[in-house]
């Protein structure tokens, strides 16, 4: 079994048993394996190169991943974009009437094409007396989960996976981010305060792209655990280092910084995919109506 590995299929929309065959005929009749109703996978002797498959398949995303440590220990995330649908940073700036500005520099440093510092430095800059009390109402407002996230934590929790929360955002929504979906652990930037106003600026050291990397090692360090056992997952450049390092690396409807290096791609399906990837059914799946 160690030298298998698994072409597995997953969509948001469902995939159905005839285009399920479909895939099974163009893998020269390997048969597919349920998973779930968004997902089935297939057992294949060898690493397959699943370019051409993704090309005559569009509608769904098709990776490929080894079978052996399939199912891992530790899920690292991240938040933005990731675990949730919105960047909370454009969404303070929409509160203080620089939303555009704060944007552009945001794409800018997921794209890889500006320093993660320096881009958090400016956008923070421009957040300079917005009052304290925005953050609440940004995250009852603006902060929605993604499809997926609440089962995919909860599940991995549930099989007794350690699971972290790695933001390059702020811990006022890592915190409850992390409450509202179950992580076990959260960790982010830090919006200085005075007098109930943004300082617009952040507390030292910035957790970045390399700092992610870094809480990644300590949690293995924590739990005696390689890095062969992590999935991780992100969407932009700044998650880039934490991706490629894990045994499974995933690229979450991410900017193409992110999908080219991640041995993942997921760009049709929602969060539940992760649990697809790794080999666990919908039957064992965490749902908000067990």
């Amino acid at each position: 079994m160690s030298g298998q590995g698994f072409v597995v299929v997953t969509s948001a929309s469902g995939v159905s048993d005839a285009e399920a065959a479909q895939v099974a005929d163009a893998l020269s009749g390997s048969e597919p394996r349920r998973l779930a109703d968004t997902a089935v996978d297939f057992a294949l002797p060898s690493a397959t190169d699943v370019g051409a498959l993704r090309a005559q398949f569009q509608q769904f995303d098709l990776n490929w991943v080894p079978g052996r440590n399939r199912e891992k220990k530790l899920l690292i995330a991240d938040m933005d974009s990731t675990m949730i649908s919105v960047e909370c940073i454009d969404e303070l700036a929409d509160f203080a009437g620089v939303k555009d500005e704060v944007s552009r520099i945001t794409d800018l440093a997921m794209q890889g094409e500006l320093d993660f510092e320096e881009a958090i430095l400016a956008r923070v800059g421009l957040l300079r007396d917005l009052p304290v009390s925005s953050l609440s109402d940004c995250y009852a407002e603006r902060v929605k989960l993604n499809p997926g996230a609440w089962t995919l934590v909860q599940t991995m929790n549930s099989r007794g996976a350690v699971t972290a929360l790695v933001s390059g955002g702020f811990d006022y929504f890592t915190g409850r981010v992390a409450e509202e979906v179950g992580f076990a652990s959260h960790q982010a930037n830090v919006l200085l305060e005075q007098d109930g106003r943004l300082t617009g600026d952040v507390g030292r050291p910035i957790l970045g792209r390399a700092a992610k990397l870094e809480a990644l090692g300590e949690k293995l360090r924590e739990n005696g655990l390689g890095f062969e056992e992590v999935i991780a997952v992100g969407d932009g450049a700044n998650d880039l280092d934490m991706v490629a390092a894990s045994g499974l690396g995933v690229a979450y409807h991410a900017k193409p910084a992110l999908a080219e290096a991640a041995d993942a791609r997921l760009d049709h399906s929602d969060l539940t995919a992760l649990l697809a990837l790794q080999g666990i059914p919908q039957s064992s799946w965490i749902t908000r109506d067990h």
